[in-house]
């Protein structure tokens, strides 16, 4: 009976680790977004798998090949969400690997850690049983979301020294184009990110566009 438990244990960790291989097939196979305007869109349901477009497989190749990601993106993409997937997968899968959300304002904080607690909340129960949280989904703060092997994903407002209290593996500034001090949040992230930085940002003039383009401003 033990040899028999041992080996399906075996065969869940082996067929877990298949579908979370690398985000592209752990995204568009093995869980799902949620889409408020599904009705609006004729939509069979609020929630999807993230479609097998080939630019979700080119931008999370560039996450890995990348340590610094810079994303110029327009609406209607799925770019944060992808961001936010490849973040979270990597929290899951990794002992002790934390990752970091930071956007504008508090409320946008805890919708960028909603998108994660939905990715968890949409797998299958055999993933959410290889990759256990350090509590029920439905009962972790607002702001993060804790695996029971150490790994976390947190979110925090704008501000650089919001990111000075942790080390994270990797971190995501979302929106940078709407956050006065997007510049010191990058510089502050290249001190504490040991992993991957992905600067994600809509259109708008700002530090962010500019660094994009490598024009430095000076004032008289």
């Amino acid at each position: 009976m033990e040899k028999s438990r041992a080996a399906a244990s075996r065969d869940i960790q082996a067929r877990a680790g298949d579908a979370t291989r690398d985000a592209y097939i752990w995204a568009t196979e093995h869980t799902e977004t949620y889409n408020e305007h599904w009705v609006e869109e004729h939509r069979p349901s609020p929630y999807e798998r993230f479609p097998q477009y080939d630019y979700f497989r080119d931008l999370f190749d560039t996450f890995e090949c990348e340590q610094i990601t810079w994303i110029e993106k327009s609406r209607d993409l799925m770019v944060s969400w992808a961001c936010v997937a490849y973040l979270t997968l990597n929290a899951m899968r990794v002992p002790h690997r934390g990752v970091l959300l930071q956007t504008q304002k508090d409320d946008k904080v805890i919708q960028l850690v909603e998108y994660a607690k939905c990715l968890y909340r949409r797998q299958p129960t055999w993933l959410q049983d290889a990759y256990p949280l350090t509590k029920p989904v439905d009962q972790q703060p607002g702001h993060s979301l804790s695996f029971a092997a150490g790994g976390y994903v947190v979110g925090i407002p704008g501000g650089a020294d919001q990111i000075r209290s942790y080390h994270p593996w990797g971190y995501l500034n979302d929106e940078s184009s709407f956050q006065p001090d997007a510049g010191e949040c990058y510089n502050e992230a290249l001190s504490a990110v040991r992993g991957k930085v992905i600067f994600n940002s809509s259109a708008g003039p700002s530090w962010y566009a500019d660094a994009r383009r490598d024009i430095i401003r000076t004032t008289d």
